[in-house]
């Protein structure tokens, strides 16, 4: 009995809707291929559902005893009064001290079935969290890469972990509220009604009262946590391309300008939050007085039927019991249905992800072809076509032959298809017809781990972890010792440097290897694909960061790890390949021109413009 007395101040504490509320596209699809991921959990659900039964018939059924209980207390103290005896708890057949045990008992199974229900609700929900996690994950290393160039890291991550903690808060909370709240509601009205309907109508005419009030001022929250939001957007966006661009700003004497950007974000801000808390603090007094209010008119109702011999004592207070176990459900009935709809429509857009077309299955292990070893590094593009649309083509006809041990350069103009021929070579992309030979056999027809073990790749992008500079190197070959990455290190005209960091090559990166220049990232890329020694070479501007003098000491060692392998270089400093067997001048994806250097030159065509362009 005492949590109802103690629980009246809840009847609205989940008004707080900062979050703006997301509504799934089509509900009822996604609700239905939600519940079939909880195939497999059957037992578990059916267990579940067993236990908000049973604990619904020990939470109806306690109030409902208490009403027995209290009424023998009552009558046990006015024969005690009117006796001039001692109150004297009997253990006989009707004896008062059956009745409190019997209320004790319903207490203890309410909460044993309460925490069961809980605790099974739980296990499903990790489960089911875990499932689906595998899924992404497994998804997203099927994806291809016109995913990723389409989609922002950020929304990707945001399905991968924000969406998928939503399903299993909601599981855990929302929809084990929602169910029990629909069991709870439904019997403690009918047995309201039984006791007595006039109570009961005047009991959900305040509780109308109160969800009006509640609907009218989370419509009111949401304009407001919505502007709040966007301040908030606002001022992290202001405030991150300050910090980024604080060299620039600091250089052009504007820290003042900042300083009075930042300010005037961060005012709008409060401005927005101090109203968004005012009215989410503000309701809850406003719900609990109109909630104060409907308790005090019940029970003088209810005491003035008491007086007239109407209802007993412990009906009363059975009364006042379940107006707790109905009015806080029906309170935050608007609460756990948007739990729901936001829950659902993050169910979707993890649907959405796992429904994205996935890139070409390789060949099974027993119909995959394997290039003989060792790799001779022939590449031939048989009338290769692509476009990132198929019906927008953005290769039409590619052809040329890459032969073993020569150095193969491809320019052109910023979105000519450069790299988009490197990306085909190494199966990011799928040609739409055509062939991709290697050593006489078709890409196609190897599998993707086989054709890129064969490559060694630098890019214009350095990329590095959170590791030593060691782990960094040996990143491609995990099992090489500290020699071999010392080696390497030399060979790619960087051990100078590594040696001159705080504890060498044990010394860590982190944040993106914020304490390197550019050129230094740069050098340690190049340095670990000498360690990697692969087959073939693709370099994507791999010099491009560096000075001139470290570029010509790295051109000396590439030519050297060049030797004997077939090297693909895209430049734009055309003076850096000069010395390519073949190069292949491109524009809207096509090869315009093909031959070597001289070759080119004396065609005084697109690629000679070009390098006297460089060289005027």
């Amino acid at each position: 009995m005492s949590d109802a007395f103690e629980n009246t101040d809840s009847l609205n504490t989940t008004t707080d809707l900062d979050d703006t509320i997301e509504t799934p596209k089509n509900a009822v699809a996604t609700a239905q291929r939600f519940f079939a991921q909880l195939a497999n959990q059957r037992i578990r659900l059916t267990i579940v559902g067993v236990s908000i039964v049973l604990y619904t018939f020990f939470h109806i059924g306690a109030p409902m005893y208490s009403a027995i209980v209290v009424d023998a207390i009552w009558k046990t103290v006015q024969t005690s009064w009117n006796d001039g005896t001692a109150f004297v708890i009997g253990w006989n057949d009707d004896g008062l001290g059956w009745h409190i045990l019997t209320l004790a008992i319903l207490y203890c199974g309410e909460w044993c079935f309460y925490y069961l229900q809980a605790y099974l609700m739980a296990s499903v929900a990790e489960n089911l969290n875990l499932t689906l996690r595998k899924q992404v994950s497994a998804k997203i290393h099927r994806l291809p890469l016109r995913f990723f160039d389409r989609n922002k890291p950020g929304e990707v991550l945001s399905k991968v972990t924000n969406d998928l903690d939503r399903i299993s808060e909601v599981m855990q909370t929302g929809l084990l509220r929602l169910l029990t709240a629909i069991t709870t509601v439904t019997g403690s009205l009918l047995i309201m009604v039984w006791y007595s309907w006039m109570l009961t109508v005047v009991f959900l005419v305040f509780m109308g009262l109160s969800m009006w009030v509640t609907k009218l001022v989370a419509h009111k929250n949401l304009e407001t946590a919505s502007l709040r939001q966007e301040t908030v957007g606002e001022l992290t966006g202001l405030a991150e391309e300050h910090y980024k661009g604080r060299n620039i700003i600091k250089a052009c004497n504007r820290e003042s300008d900042s300083i009075k950007a930042i300010d005037a974000a961060a005012e709008r801000t409060r401005r927005a939050a101090q109203m968004a808390d005012f009215i989410t603090m503000s309701v809850n007094p406003l719900i609990r007085m109109i909630s104060r209010f409907s308790q005090m008119v019940v029970m003088l109702l209810a005491g003035w039927m008491v007086v007239g011999g109407r209802m007993t004592v412990g009906v009363a207070q059975a009364f006042y019991q379940y107006i707790n176990q109905v009015s806080e459900p029906l309170t935050e009935a608007s609460y756990m249905i948007n739990s729901l709809q936001s829950a659902l429509a993050s169910a979707e857009r993890m649907f959405e992800l796992l429904d994205e077309d996935e890139e070409r299955p390789d060949p099974s292990p027993d119909k995959a072809m394997h290039v003989a070893e060792p790799v001779h590094g022939q590449i031939v593009f048989d009338h290769v076509r692509f476009g990132y649309d198929p019906n927008k083509p953005l290769m039409k006809d590619v052809s040329f032959a890459a032969e073993p041990g020569r150095k193969i350069a491809i320019v052109g103009s910023t979105g000519a298809g450069k790299t988009t021929l490197i990306n085909l070579l190494m199966r990011f992309y799928e040609i739409d017809a055509g062939r991709i030979m290697l050593d006489g056999v078709s890409t196609s027809s190897i599998t993707r781990s086989e054709l890129r073990h064969q490559f060694g790749m630098v890019l214009q992008d350095t990329w590095l972890f959170s590791g030593t500079v060691a782990e960094n190197l040996a990143y491609g070959k995990p099992e090489a010792t500290r020699d071999d990455i010392v080696e390497a290190a030399k060979a790619a005209h960087a051990d100078y440097f590594i040696r001159t960091l705080p504890q060498g090559y044990d010394t860590m990166l982190d944040n993106e290897a914020g304490n390197l220049s550019v050129g230094q990232r740069q050098l340690l890329t190049i340095a670990r694909v000498f360690l990697v020694d692969p087959a073939m070479l693709i370099l994507d501007e791999a010099t491009s960061s560096v000075d001139t003098r470290t570029e010509a000491q790295i051109g000396k060692a590439m030519a050297k790890l060049m030797a004997g392998r077939t090297s693909f270089v895209i430049a734009h400093r055309l003076s850096t390949i000069r010395d390519a067997d073949l190069i292949l001048y491109m524009e809207h994806g096509d090869i315009i021109e093909s031959g070597n250097h001289h070759e080119l030159l004396a065609q005084q065509g697109r690629y000679a413009a070009l390098y006297n362009s460089q060289f005027a």
